[in-house]
């Protein structure tokens, strides 16, 4: 679905594209409609749409001013106006296409389907987002001096507090000293995976290897071979996790 928000002084303008555009281009939401410029900046940040329908000739500020005023943006515009002398600067502007008053039905669907032709092929923002986000879904970012490493979270044995900092220790036998408390760790992994054994521990409950009770809370080997403490506040809700996990 392209969202949509047409911006016009004209109220029988805006009205006139948002019932062509209703008719004749299926996959297409006017999410906001506008009859100033303030009022069209206030509808684009409201609504993220992918496609403005913005006229030129407007009081107070004229559609080319609205978007040098807008800088960087996410959205396609197609210009409409009753003035062919501002062609050159709208295509400089990076409009997608420039429509002259009154607006044919062909010309409109030909100008909604150069944005479909361009969202395809390159994808809206926000579905890169989602495609970045199932691409890098079970993993975390671990931020070192000159970049991020991703590791997948399932590749986590434990992680221990150091300081102010974490050790987050991996299968691979590698141990990173990240810039995080061990909270931090606990909040950004969030994961039932991930069990908090004492105030400097985390472990990966799928990594362990032994558990023996002690009087006052328990030990638990882990599969790189390190010995975790169980504090005895955490000993009785640690058994009944292994409980129902194991049994």
């Amino acid at each position: 679905m392209i969202k949509v928000v047409i911006i016009d002084d004209e109220k029988s303008a805006v009205t006139s594209i948002e019932l062509s555009l209703k008719e004749y281009c299926h996959g297409v939401e006017v999410v906001g409609k506008a009859y100033t410029a303030a009022d069209g900046i206030s509808q684009i940040e409201a609504h993220k749409p992918d496609l403005v329908f913005l006229d030129i000739e407007m009081p107070h500020m004229t559609g080319i001013e609205l978007l040098e005023h807008m800088g960087d943006r996410s959205f396609e515009v197609i210009f409409v106006t009753a003035y062919n002398e501002y062609a050159v600067k709208a295509f400089k502007l990076n409009a997608i296409d420039y429509l002259l008053k009154p607006v044919s039905i062909p010309e409109l669907i030909k100008a909604v389907n150069k944005v479909r032709e361009k969202t395809h092929t390159e994808g809206s923002t926000d579905d890169k987002i989602k495609r970045l986000r199932e691409t890098l879904s079970g993993k975390i970012g671990i931020p070192f001096s000159t970049g991020t490493e991703f590791v997948k979270i399932t590749d986590i044995i434990r992680i221990e507090a150091e300081g102010s900092y974490s050790k987050v220790i991996t299968n691979d036998g590698k141990t990173r000293l990240i810039s995080r408390s061990l909270k931090e760790m606990q909040t950004a992994l969030h994961d039932e995976r991930f069990f908090r054994t004492h105030k400097s521990h985390l472990i990966n409950i799928e990594y362990i290897k032994k558990y023996s009770p002690l009087k006052d809370g328990g030990d638990v080997e882990m599969a790189d071979g390190a010995h975790i403490e169980i504090a005895r506040a955490c000993k009785q809700e640690f058994a009944l996790l292994l409980n129902n996990i194991f049994r």
